[in-house]
């Protein structure tokens, strides 16, 4: 059987080194500050994506991304690895959005995109650490789901098997399609860029991120895969009270990069004495006990 699947796919700062210029005055985050990268457990997910494309001649792979013109780069690096095609909303009035007003978008446009067998995404981001997005996307439209997923084993008979990572240990799970799927960081690291796939799509775009002054700008009306699809809010005919800002009701305050360090260190050995020193001190300090 062949199916549909969709990759949600997220371009993230990179907050492992926060500056003061991370936040802007309104408690969000000044990505124009912070370089942008591939949501790492997104790359998980993309590869599993891949494989089933693999196991299941005629299968479509779509990068589906939410975020400014520049977020056009997660649609390239999905199709050099070889995903088929790609959506990305953008649009003033997506900003600032939190998880709900995000899943919200993101189901809007998997409605739009239609007869989707497979949604499958990140467990979360390295910005929000929620996890939140893939269960609301779920929800919002009505699909079953599994999280903390490591490997898809088989699909068939309209029905995933999917080895889940839970506390413990692992379990195997049937789930019938359409089904919402999140990975984890420990699946199977994401292939590497194709040569010839990163020749034929180097030079994809979508609209908003041109100049008009590309030497190669003719290749857009000899070659329309160069063209990526770029969607609005109106475009995925989406209530704009429910998107970015307006659809946010979480508020961040700050984001700050927080390094523990001990004040000091003792060196214990084996010995009884040792031992239960350590115990009478933890006691002492309430602890333990």
């Amino acid at each position: 059987m062949s199916l549909n699947i969709i990759v949600l796919a997220k371009q993230v700062p990179d907050t492992r080194n926060v500056g003061k210029d991370a936040m802007k005055a309104d408690g969000t985050i000044n990505r124009a500050a912070l370089p942008a990268i591939f949501n790492p457990e997104d790359l998980n997910a993309l590869e599993q994506a891949l494989r089933l494309k693999e196991q299941h001649p005629g299968s479509t792979v779509g990068m589906l991304t939410m975020g400014p013109p520049r977020a056009g780069e997660i649609i390239r690096q999905g199709l050099f690895r070889g995903a088929d095609t790609g959506w990305l909303l953008t649009d003033r009035l997506f900003a600032g959005a939190d998880t709900l007003a995000t899943s919200y978008a993101l189901a809007t446009a998997i409605k739009k995109i239609g007869n989707v067998d497979i949604v499958i995404g990140g467990r979360q981001a390295i910005d929000g650490d929620t996890a939140q997005v893939g269960p609301q996307v779920a929800q919002k439209l009505g699909l079953n789901q599994v999280t903390y997923a490591e490997e898809i084993l088989k699909v068939e008979d309209g029905k995933a098997t999917i080895r889940r990572h839970i506390d413990g240990g692992v379990e195997v799970v049937e789930a019938p399609l359409p089904v919402v799927i999140t990975v984890n960081g420990s699946a199977a690291p994401c292939r590497p860029c194709n040569a010839k796939l990163v020749m034929k799509y180097k030079y994809a775009t979508c609209p908003m991120e041109r100049t008009g002054e590309e030497p190669w700008k003719e290749l857009y009306d000899q070659r329309p895969y160069l063209t990526l699809n770029e969607w609005s809010v109106a475009d995925v005919d989406g209530d704009p009270a429910q998107c970015g800002l307006s659809g946010s009701p979480t508020k961040v305050k700050t984001v700050k990069n927080i390094v523990f360090q001990a004040k000091e260190s003792k060196t214990l050995t084996g010995s009884d004495a040792d031992v239960e020193g350590m115990m009478r001190e933890l006691l002492d300090e309430k602890i333990i006990g």
